[in-house]
């Protein structure tokens, strides 16, 4: 699609546009009705040819716009895109163009006109932002296309305002609105006074709609001491909208304590997020948002010594999330060695004079055990530089029916109680991710390595040297994607492992396959993999 753009200045709307191409759209010309107009040499260094043609005194406003039309006569173009051009079109230039759209600097229809910043101060407003609009003969009026929301803080002044609405609102509004006409999505509806536009959600089979355009309107709660390193400044924000138990909204009971840092509440949503998902009592120990372990067992306490055995070394220091109320004997446990956090569903009264005699171990409050199995958050995202992966959240829960047993062997109830286990916790390893159990605790862990049978030498150097009390003769090893090849299987073996549970779909599966069989191992398919790469 070709543009014609209109602009009185610098037509930093019409450069951004021209440099983000929104669906492939390209200028054919840029006029503007001012002599030396900053946007002409803008276009000038991007290739696009410019026009301008000046009001003269006493010119007509027909005159002015007829001669307008004779100097654009020689361009084609699809689509007119106005940018701070400072003169109403009447009605006869409308009708001699292609649809013709504006950006103005507020929600329309409040705060028309020049000064659309000062009105929005004045009105004591919280929100503004920008509307992309089809021009008609009104001043700022015509069918809106789409709005971009940009919050109004206290101090503002409108130099500031103006800054914001632009490089937050605008920029991001405009190009959109571009690119649904390029795409042949917005239909102006003229009768109606309404701009339609075609598929604006894309839903998927399932009927869960991923939208278009997400608005994340969250509040600064904290400022923290600092980021994930000394020399990075950090903030906390928070989502009033959630529902689901999280460490954000969790209270700090011991208020003397210091005040949890960025990684501290990384780590501890981490931690919090694996043992919601189990219904026994389970307890686990986070390490740079990797569990050391994680087990469950009949009482809390039983659970809490089952994780920490796995790697009580790499434990130091970590995060500790509870499934149960917290009691006084895990409570003394958690005391033993150094941890920064612990999270639980509530605490007794003798759990929280165990737990604040240590000045410094933070402890979180996330409400009632039955919130835990709550899920109102269905999808996680991860910013990047210049925008965010969204997706859904991993909320598999495979059972043993889900599971293909491949090998000669089928394994025992007991190793597929394990591997189920041994499932849910993967899910929370970084890939590449392998992990060794035994009943229903961890006892080594391979994680974040770029090759599967590292993570494999990983988890059987961990369960060898680090676990007290247990080891890796006769465990059950899950894998969070498949083998690609039998080198894994063989170091597995050499660490003892038994069973193993593994997504399959590699090219190779056979020789995996056959290779447990040679080591006389069970295993079974997932049909799904379990990736964690944040």
């Amino acid at each position: 699609m070709q543009l014609a753009g209109m602009a009185s200045n610098r037509g930093r709307n019409l450069r951004h546009i021209a440099d983000r191409a929104p669906g492939g759209a390209e200028f054919a010309v840029v006029l503007a009705n001012e002599e030396g107009a900053p946007v002409l040499e803008a276009a000038s260094e991007r290739g696009i040819p410019t026009e301008v043609v000046v009001r003269e005194e006493g010119e007509s406003r027909e005159a002015h716009e007829q001669r307008v039309l004779e100097r654009l006569a020689g361009y084609e173009f699809d689509l007119v895109c106005l940018d701070g051009y400072m003169r109403v079109l009447t009605g006869d230039f409308l009708d001699e163009v292609p649809t013709t759209l504006n950006v103005h600097p507020s929600l329309l229809p409040a705060f028309p006109g020049m000064d659309a910043h000062e009105q929005v101060l004045d009105a004591g407003v919280s929100v503004t932002g920008c509307t992309v609009h089809v021009v008609d003969e009104t001043v700022d009026g015509g069918p809106i296309v789409t709005q971009e929301p940009v919050p109004v803080y206290d101090d503002d002044e409108p130099a500031d305002l103006k800054e914001r609405v632009l490089y937050e609102a605008e920029f991001a509004a405009y190009p959109r609105a571009v690119e649904w006409f390029v795409e042949g999505r917005a239909e102006v509806d003229h009768d109606e006074g309404v701009v339609r536009v075609d598929g604006d959600t894309a839903t998927r089979d399932d009927g869960e709609p991923f939208p278009r355009r997400r608005l994340v309107a969250d509040d600064r709660v904290a400022d923290l001491r600092y980021g994930e390193n000394p020399h990075q400044a950090a903030a906390l924000y928070a989502d009033a909208t959630c529902e689901e138990a999280n460490v954000v909204d969790a209270p700090q009971l011991n208020e003397g304590a210091k005040a949890l840092s960025y990684n501290n509440y990384n780590d501890a949503d981490g931690a919090l997020d694996l043992i919601k998902e189990f219904d026994e009592p389970a307890a686990a120990v986070i390490k740079h948002t990797n569990p050391a372990g994680c087990a469950t067992a009949d009482t809390l306490a039983d659970a809490y010594a089952d994780a920490l055995s796995t790697d009580p070394m790499s434990a130091f220091g970590g995060i500790v999330a509870l499934n149960r109320e917290c009691d006084a004997a895990t409570a003394e446990q958690i005391i033993d060695s150094f941890k920064e956090v612990v999270v639980a569903p509530g605490y007794t009264d003798a759990a929280l004079d165990v737990l604040f005699e240590k000045e410094n171990l933070r402890v979180l409050d996330v409400g009632d055990e039955a919130t835990l199995s709550e899920t109102s958050e269905r999808h996680t995202e991860k910013p990047l530089v210049g925008g965010r992966l969204v997706q859904d959240r991993d909320l598999q829960d495979i059972t043993a029916d889900d599971l293909e047993f491949v090998t000669e062997r089928d394994p025992t109830d007991t190793e597929v109680e394990t591997m189920l286990f041994a499932w849910k916790t993967l899910k929370h390893v970084k890939s590449n991710g392998i992990l060794f159990a035994q009943d229903t605790e961890t006892v080594g862990v391979g994680m974040g390595q770029v090759s599967r049978v590292d993570a494999v030498r990983l988890a059987a150097m961990k369960a060898e040297e680090h676990a007290e009390g247990k080891d890796a003769q006769g465990a059950v090893m899950a894998s969070d994607a498949f083998f690609p090849f039998p080198d894994g299987i063989e170091e597995a073996a050499d660490a003892g492992i038994e069973a193993v549970i593994q997504p399959g779909g590699s090219v190779n599966d056979e020789d995996v396959i056959e290779a447990a069989d040679e080591h006389g191992m069970a295993m079974a398919f997932t049909g799904q993999r379990s990736f964690r790469h944040d």
